[in-house]
C-alpha cells in the first residue's frame, strides 16, 4: 500500500481528535481514530458535572457540524452553556457516530515510531510510515500503518502534583485516601458527603480551583462547618480572579467573582505564597507544610488543581521539538508562555507552530499546550483545520488564519480556560510572597500580595 492510502492516525475520540477526522473527512483523507475509552469524550465525560464557560456555538466544529447536519442532528441553542455531559451526549458522541468505523474505542496507543527505525536511526527515515502500536481492550495487541499522526490525547490522564517544585510533596501518595486531582460532583450524595461539614484544602489557581470554590461555598450554605482553605502558591492581587466583567467570555469572568466571593463571604480563607513540601497526617486529618516550614492547620480532605501535563511517554521514540520548560512545540510556546502572555494574546496558530522535526506528527488540542494553561476548544478546531490543509497539500488554507480568540480581561495569571482539562499551573505572571494566611471579609479589599 502506498503512503498516500495510508490512514491518517488519530489518537483521541475527544473534541479535537473528532474535529480532526471531520477536517480530514472533508479534505477527503481517511482517519482513524484510536480512542482508549469506552466512548466518544470519555474524558470529558468525567467531569460532566461542570459547565463550559464557552457557549454551544462556540463548542461546535464548523466541519463537524457540515457532517452531522444530514443526519438530522439539531444544533443546541448557540447562546446557551452546556456541561461536559451535554457536550459528550449531544455532540460527540453524534459525532463519532456519524464517523462510524473511523473511530475505534478501547483502542489505547501505547507507542508511535517509524516503521523499523527508532529514533536514533537516520537511513531513509522520511520514507517510512509510522507504525503505531496499540492494547486492545480485550487484551491483544497489533500494529497500524499510518502516513501522518495526529495526537489529540489531552492532558486529562497526568495531572500536576502537589508539591511546588512539580514533584509530588512528601506523603501525598500515602495519603491518597484524603486527595482528589478533580473538581468534586457535589451533587453525588457519596462526594458531597466526603466534603460535608469538613475543612478542605484547594490547590491551585486557576478555572478549576474557582470552581470548587464556588461549589464549596454553595456546600457550606447548607451544611454548617464546611469550609475551604485556598491554597495559592502566589499572593493575592488584581488579576487573581480573572478578567470578571471585562472578560469577552461572560461566563469565564463570572466563574472567577464566584471564587471571589466565596472568599468575601468567609466560606474560604486564603492560604498564600504557600508552595507544599510535605503532607503529613495527623490522625484522620492531613497538614499542609511549605517549603520554609510554616504549617497550615489541619484539612480533612485536599483537592489538587494545579494543572495537568502532557503524556510523552507513547512518542518517545519520535524525533519532537518541544520547548524545555512548558513540553509545548517549539514554534508555539512563545505564543502561549504563561511568564510572558497576558491579556488574550493567544494568537490563533496551525501546521506551522505544530511542526516538529519528524515531519507528519502533529500535538494538538491541550496536549500542544504542554503545561500552558491558555486553551479554549476553538483554538483547538482552527489547529486541526490547519494541519489537514497542509496534509491536502492546500498550503495556503494551511496557512490562512480564521479564527478571532476573545481577550481575557486581565493581564497575567488568568488564562484562557474553557475546560476541566486545561492545565491550571501556578506560573504565569505570579509573584511569590511570604506564606500567609488570611480571612477576607465581607466587603473588604483583596489584600495585595506578590503581583
Amino acid at each position: 500500500m502506498s503512503e498516500q492510502k495510508l490512514p491518517v492516525v488519530v489518537v483521541g475520540a475527544g473534541p479535537v481528535g473528532l474535529a480532526a477526522a471531520a477536517h480530514l473527512v472533508q479534505r477527503g483523507i481517511e482517519p482513524l481514530v484510536l480512542e482508549a475509552g469506552a466512548d466518544a469524550g470519555s474524558a470529558v465525560r468525567e467531569w460532566s458535572h461542570v459547565r463550559l464557560f464557552s457557549t454551544w456555538s462556540e463548542v461546535v466544529d464548523p466541519a463537524a457540524e457540515k457532517l452531522l447536519a444530514p443526519t438530522g442532528w439539531t444544533a443546541p441553542d448557540g447562546a446557551t452553556y452546556p456541561s461536559g455531559g451535554d457536550w459528550a451526549a449531544n455532540y460527540l458522541q453524534p459525532l463519532a457516530d456519524v464517523l462510524g468505523d473511523k473511530v475505534r474505542f478501547g483502542a489505547r496507543v501505547t507507542g508511535v515510531s517509524r516503521l523499523g527505525r527508532d529514533r536514533v536511526v537516520d537511513a531513509d527515515r522520511e520514507q517510512q510510515p509510522f507504525t503505531i502500536h496499540v492494547l486492545n481492550a480485550d487484551g491483544s495487541e497489533e500494529r497500524i500503518t499510518a502516513r501522518a499522526v495526529i495526537d489529540a490525547s489531552g492532558t486529562w490522564s497526568t495531572p500536576s502534583p502537589i508539591g511546588g517544585d512539580g514533584l509530588p510533596a512528601l506523603g501525598e501518595r500515602s495519603a491518597s485516601d484524603h486527595i482528589s486531582y478533580r473538581v468534586p460532583d457535589l451533587k453525588d450524595p457519596a462526594v458531597r458527603a466526603r466534603y460535608a461539614g469538613k475543612r478542605t484544602a484547594v490547590i491551585g489557581s486557576g478555572a478549576s480551583a474557582f470552581t470548587a470554590l464556588a461549589y464549596l461555598a454553595d456546600l457550606a450554605k447548607d451544611a454548617p462547618g464546611t469550609h475551604a482553605v485556598w491554597v495559592l502558591r502566589r499572593g493575592i492581587g488584581g488579576s487573581t480572579f480573572g478578567g470578571g466583567e471585562a472578560d469577552q467570555l461572560p461566563a469565564r469572568g463570572a466563574l472567577g467573582l464566584a471564587a471571589k466571593a466565596a472568599v468575601e463571604d468567609g466560606y474560604a480563607s486564603a492560604a498564600t505564597g504557600f508552595r507544599t513540601s510535605v503532607v503529613e497526617k495527623a490522625g484522620d486529618q492531613l497538614v499542609l507544610v511549605a517549603e520554609g516550614g510554616h504549617r497550615l492547620d489541619p484539612v480533612d480532605e485536599v483537592i489538587v488543581l494545579t494543572g495537568f501535563r502532557p503524556d510523552l511517554s507513547f512518542v518517545s521514540e519520535l524525533r519532537l521539538g518541544l520547548d524545555e520548560r512548558l513540553q509545548a512545540p517549539t514554534e508555539l510556546a512563545p505564543l502561549i508562555d504563561p511568564n510572558q502572555h497576558s491579556c488574550g494574546t493567544v494568537y490563533p496558530h496551525g501546521v506551522k507552530e505544530l511542526s516538529h522535526p519528524e515531519q507528519g506528527v502533529y500535538l494538538v488540542g491541550m496536549k500542544s499546550y504542554g503545561r500552558a494553561p491558555t486553551f479554549l476548544a476553538m483554538t483547538g478546531y482552527e489547529q486541526v483545520r490547519s494541519i489537514a490543509a497542509a496534509l491536502a497539500g492546500d498550503q495556503e488554507a494551511a496557512e490562512r488564519v480564521e479564527l478571532t480568540l476573545p481577550e481575557t480581561g486581565v493581564c497575567g495569571g488568568a488564562g484562557l480556560f474553557d475546560e476541566p482539562d486545561a492545565a491550571e499551573s501556578e506560573g504565569g505572571g505570579g509573584c511569590c510572597a511570604a506564606p500567609t494566611t488570611v480571612q477576607i471579609g465581607v466587603g473588604a479589599p483583596a489584600p495585595s500580595g506578590g503581583c
